[in-house]
């Protein structure tokens, strides 16, 4: 079983701008890279972006001054540091959020108990579609299909 735990000599490679926790996080839960070669921020990464992320973190609505409608945002990063470091998507905060083994770093993220949405609750709001604020339904999280897509990206280099 390939789990790490974070210790003083693992925090530097493993905790990003310390908001990873103390807990264990099993890295061989991510899924792999996929095997596509030449993937863009452009191209492959920014249309799943803007379908899930962009509503939360976009242009309109940073949370965390963090803008994933961008690449220049995404490798800025928000006000926690940065998400992406090229060439090490197991140490990429973006790719931990994604993939939902850091419990404290889950994006999307779950609808909070007595959201909408939650069965007995009210309908959501936002007209056709439902949704948080208008803006439609809730992401769903993201595939391991599209999580091993990001990964080839940062791999490659994030561009």
């Amino acid at each position: 079983m390939n789990i790490i735990k974070i210790s003083s000599l693992l925090v530097v490679p493993v905790i990003i701008a310390g908001t990873l926790s103390a807990a264990e996080i099993d890295l061989s839960k991510l899924p792999p890279p996929a095997k596509k070669e030449g993937i863009t921020y452009a191209k492959d990464i920014q249309p799943i972006l803007q379908a899930n992320c962009v509503h939360c973190h976009g242009e309109e609505r940073a949370k965390g001054k963090l803008h994933l409608d961008t690449l220049e945002g995404v490798l800025k990063g928000g006000e926690d540091g940065k998400v992406v470091l090229p060439g090490k998507s197991e140490q990429s905060k973006l790719i931990i959020a994604i993939s939902q083994l850091d419990p404290k770093l889950i994006m999307p993220p779950k609808p909070h108990e007595g959201a909408h949405g939650r069965p007995g609750g009210p309908p959501p709001s936002g007209g056709p579609g439902g949704g948080h604020g208008g803006m439609g339904p809730m992401p769903k999280p993201l595939t391991p299909e599209q999580v091993g897509l990001f990964r080839a990206w940062v791999d490659q280099g994030a561009k």
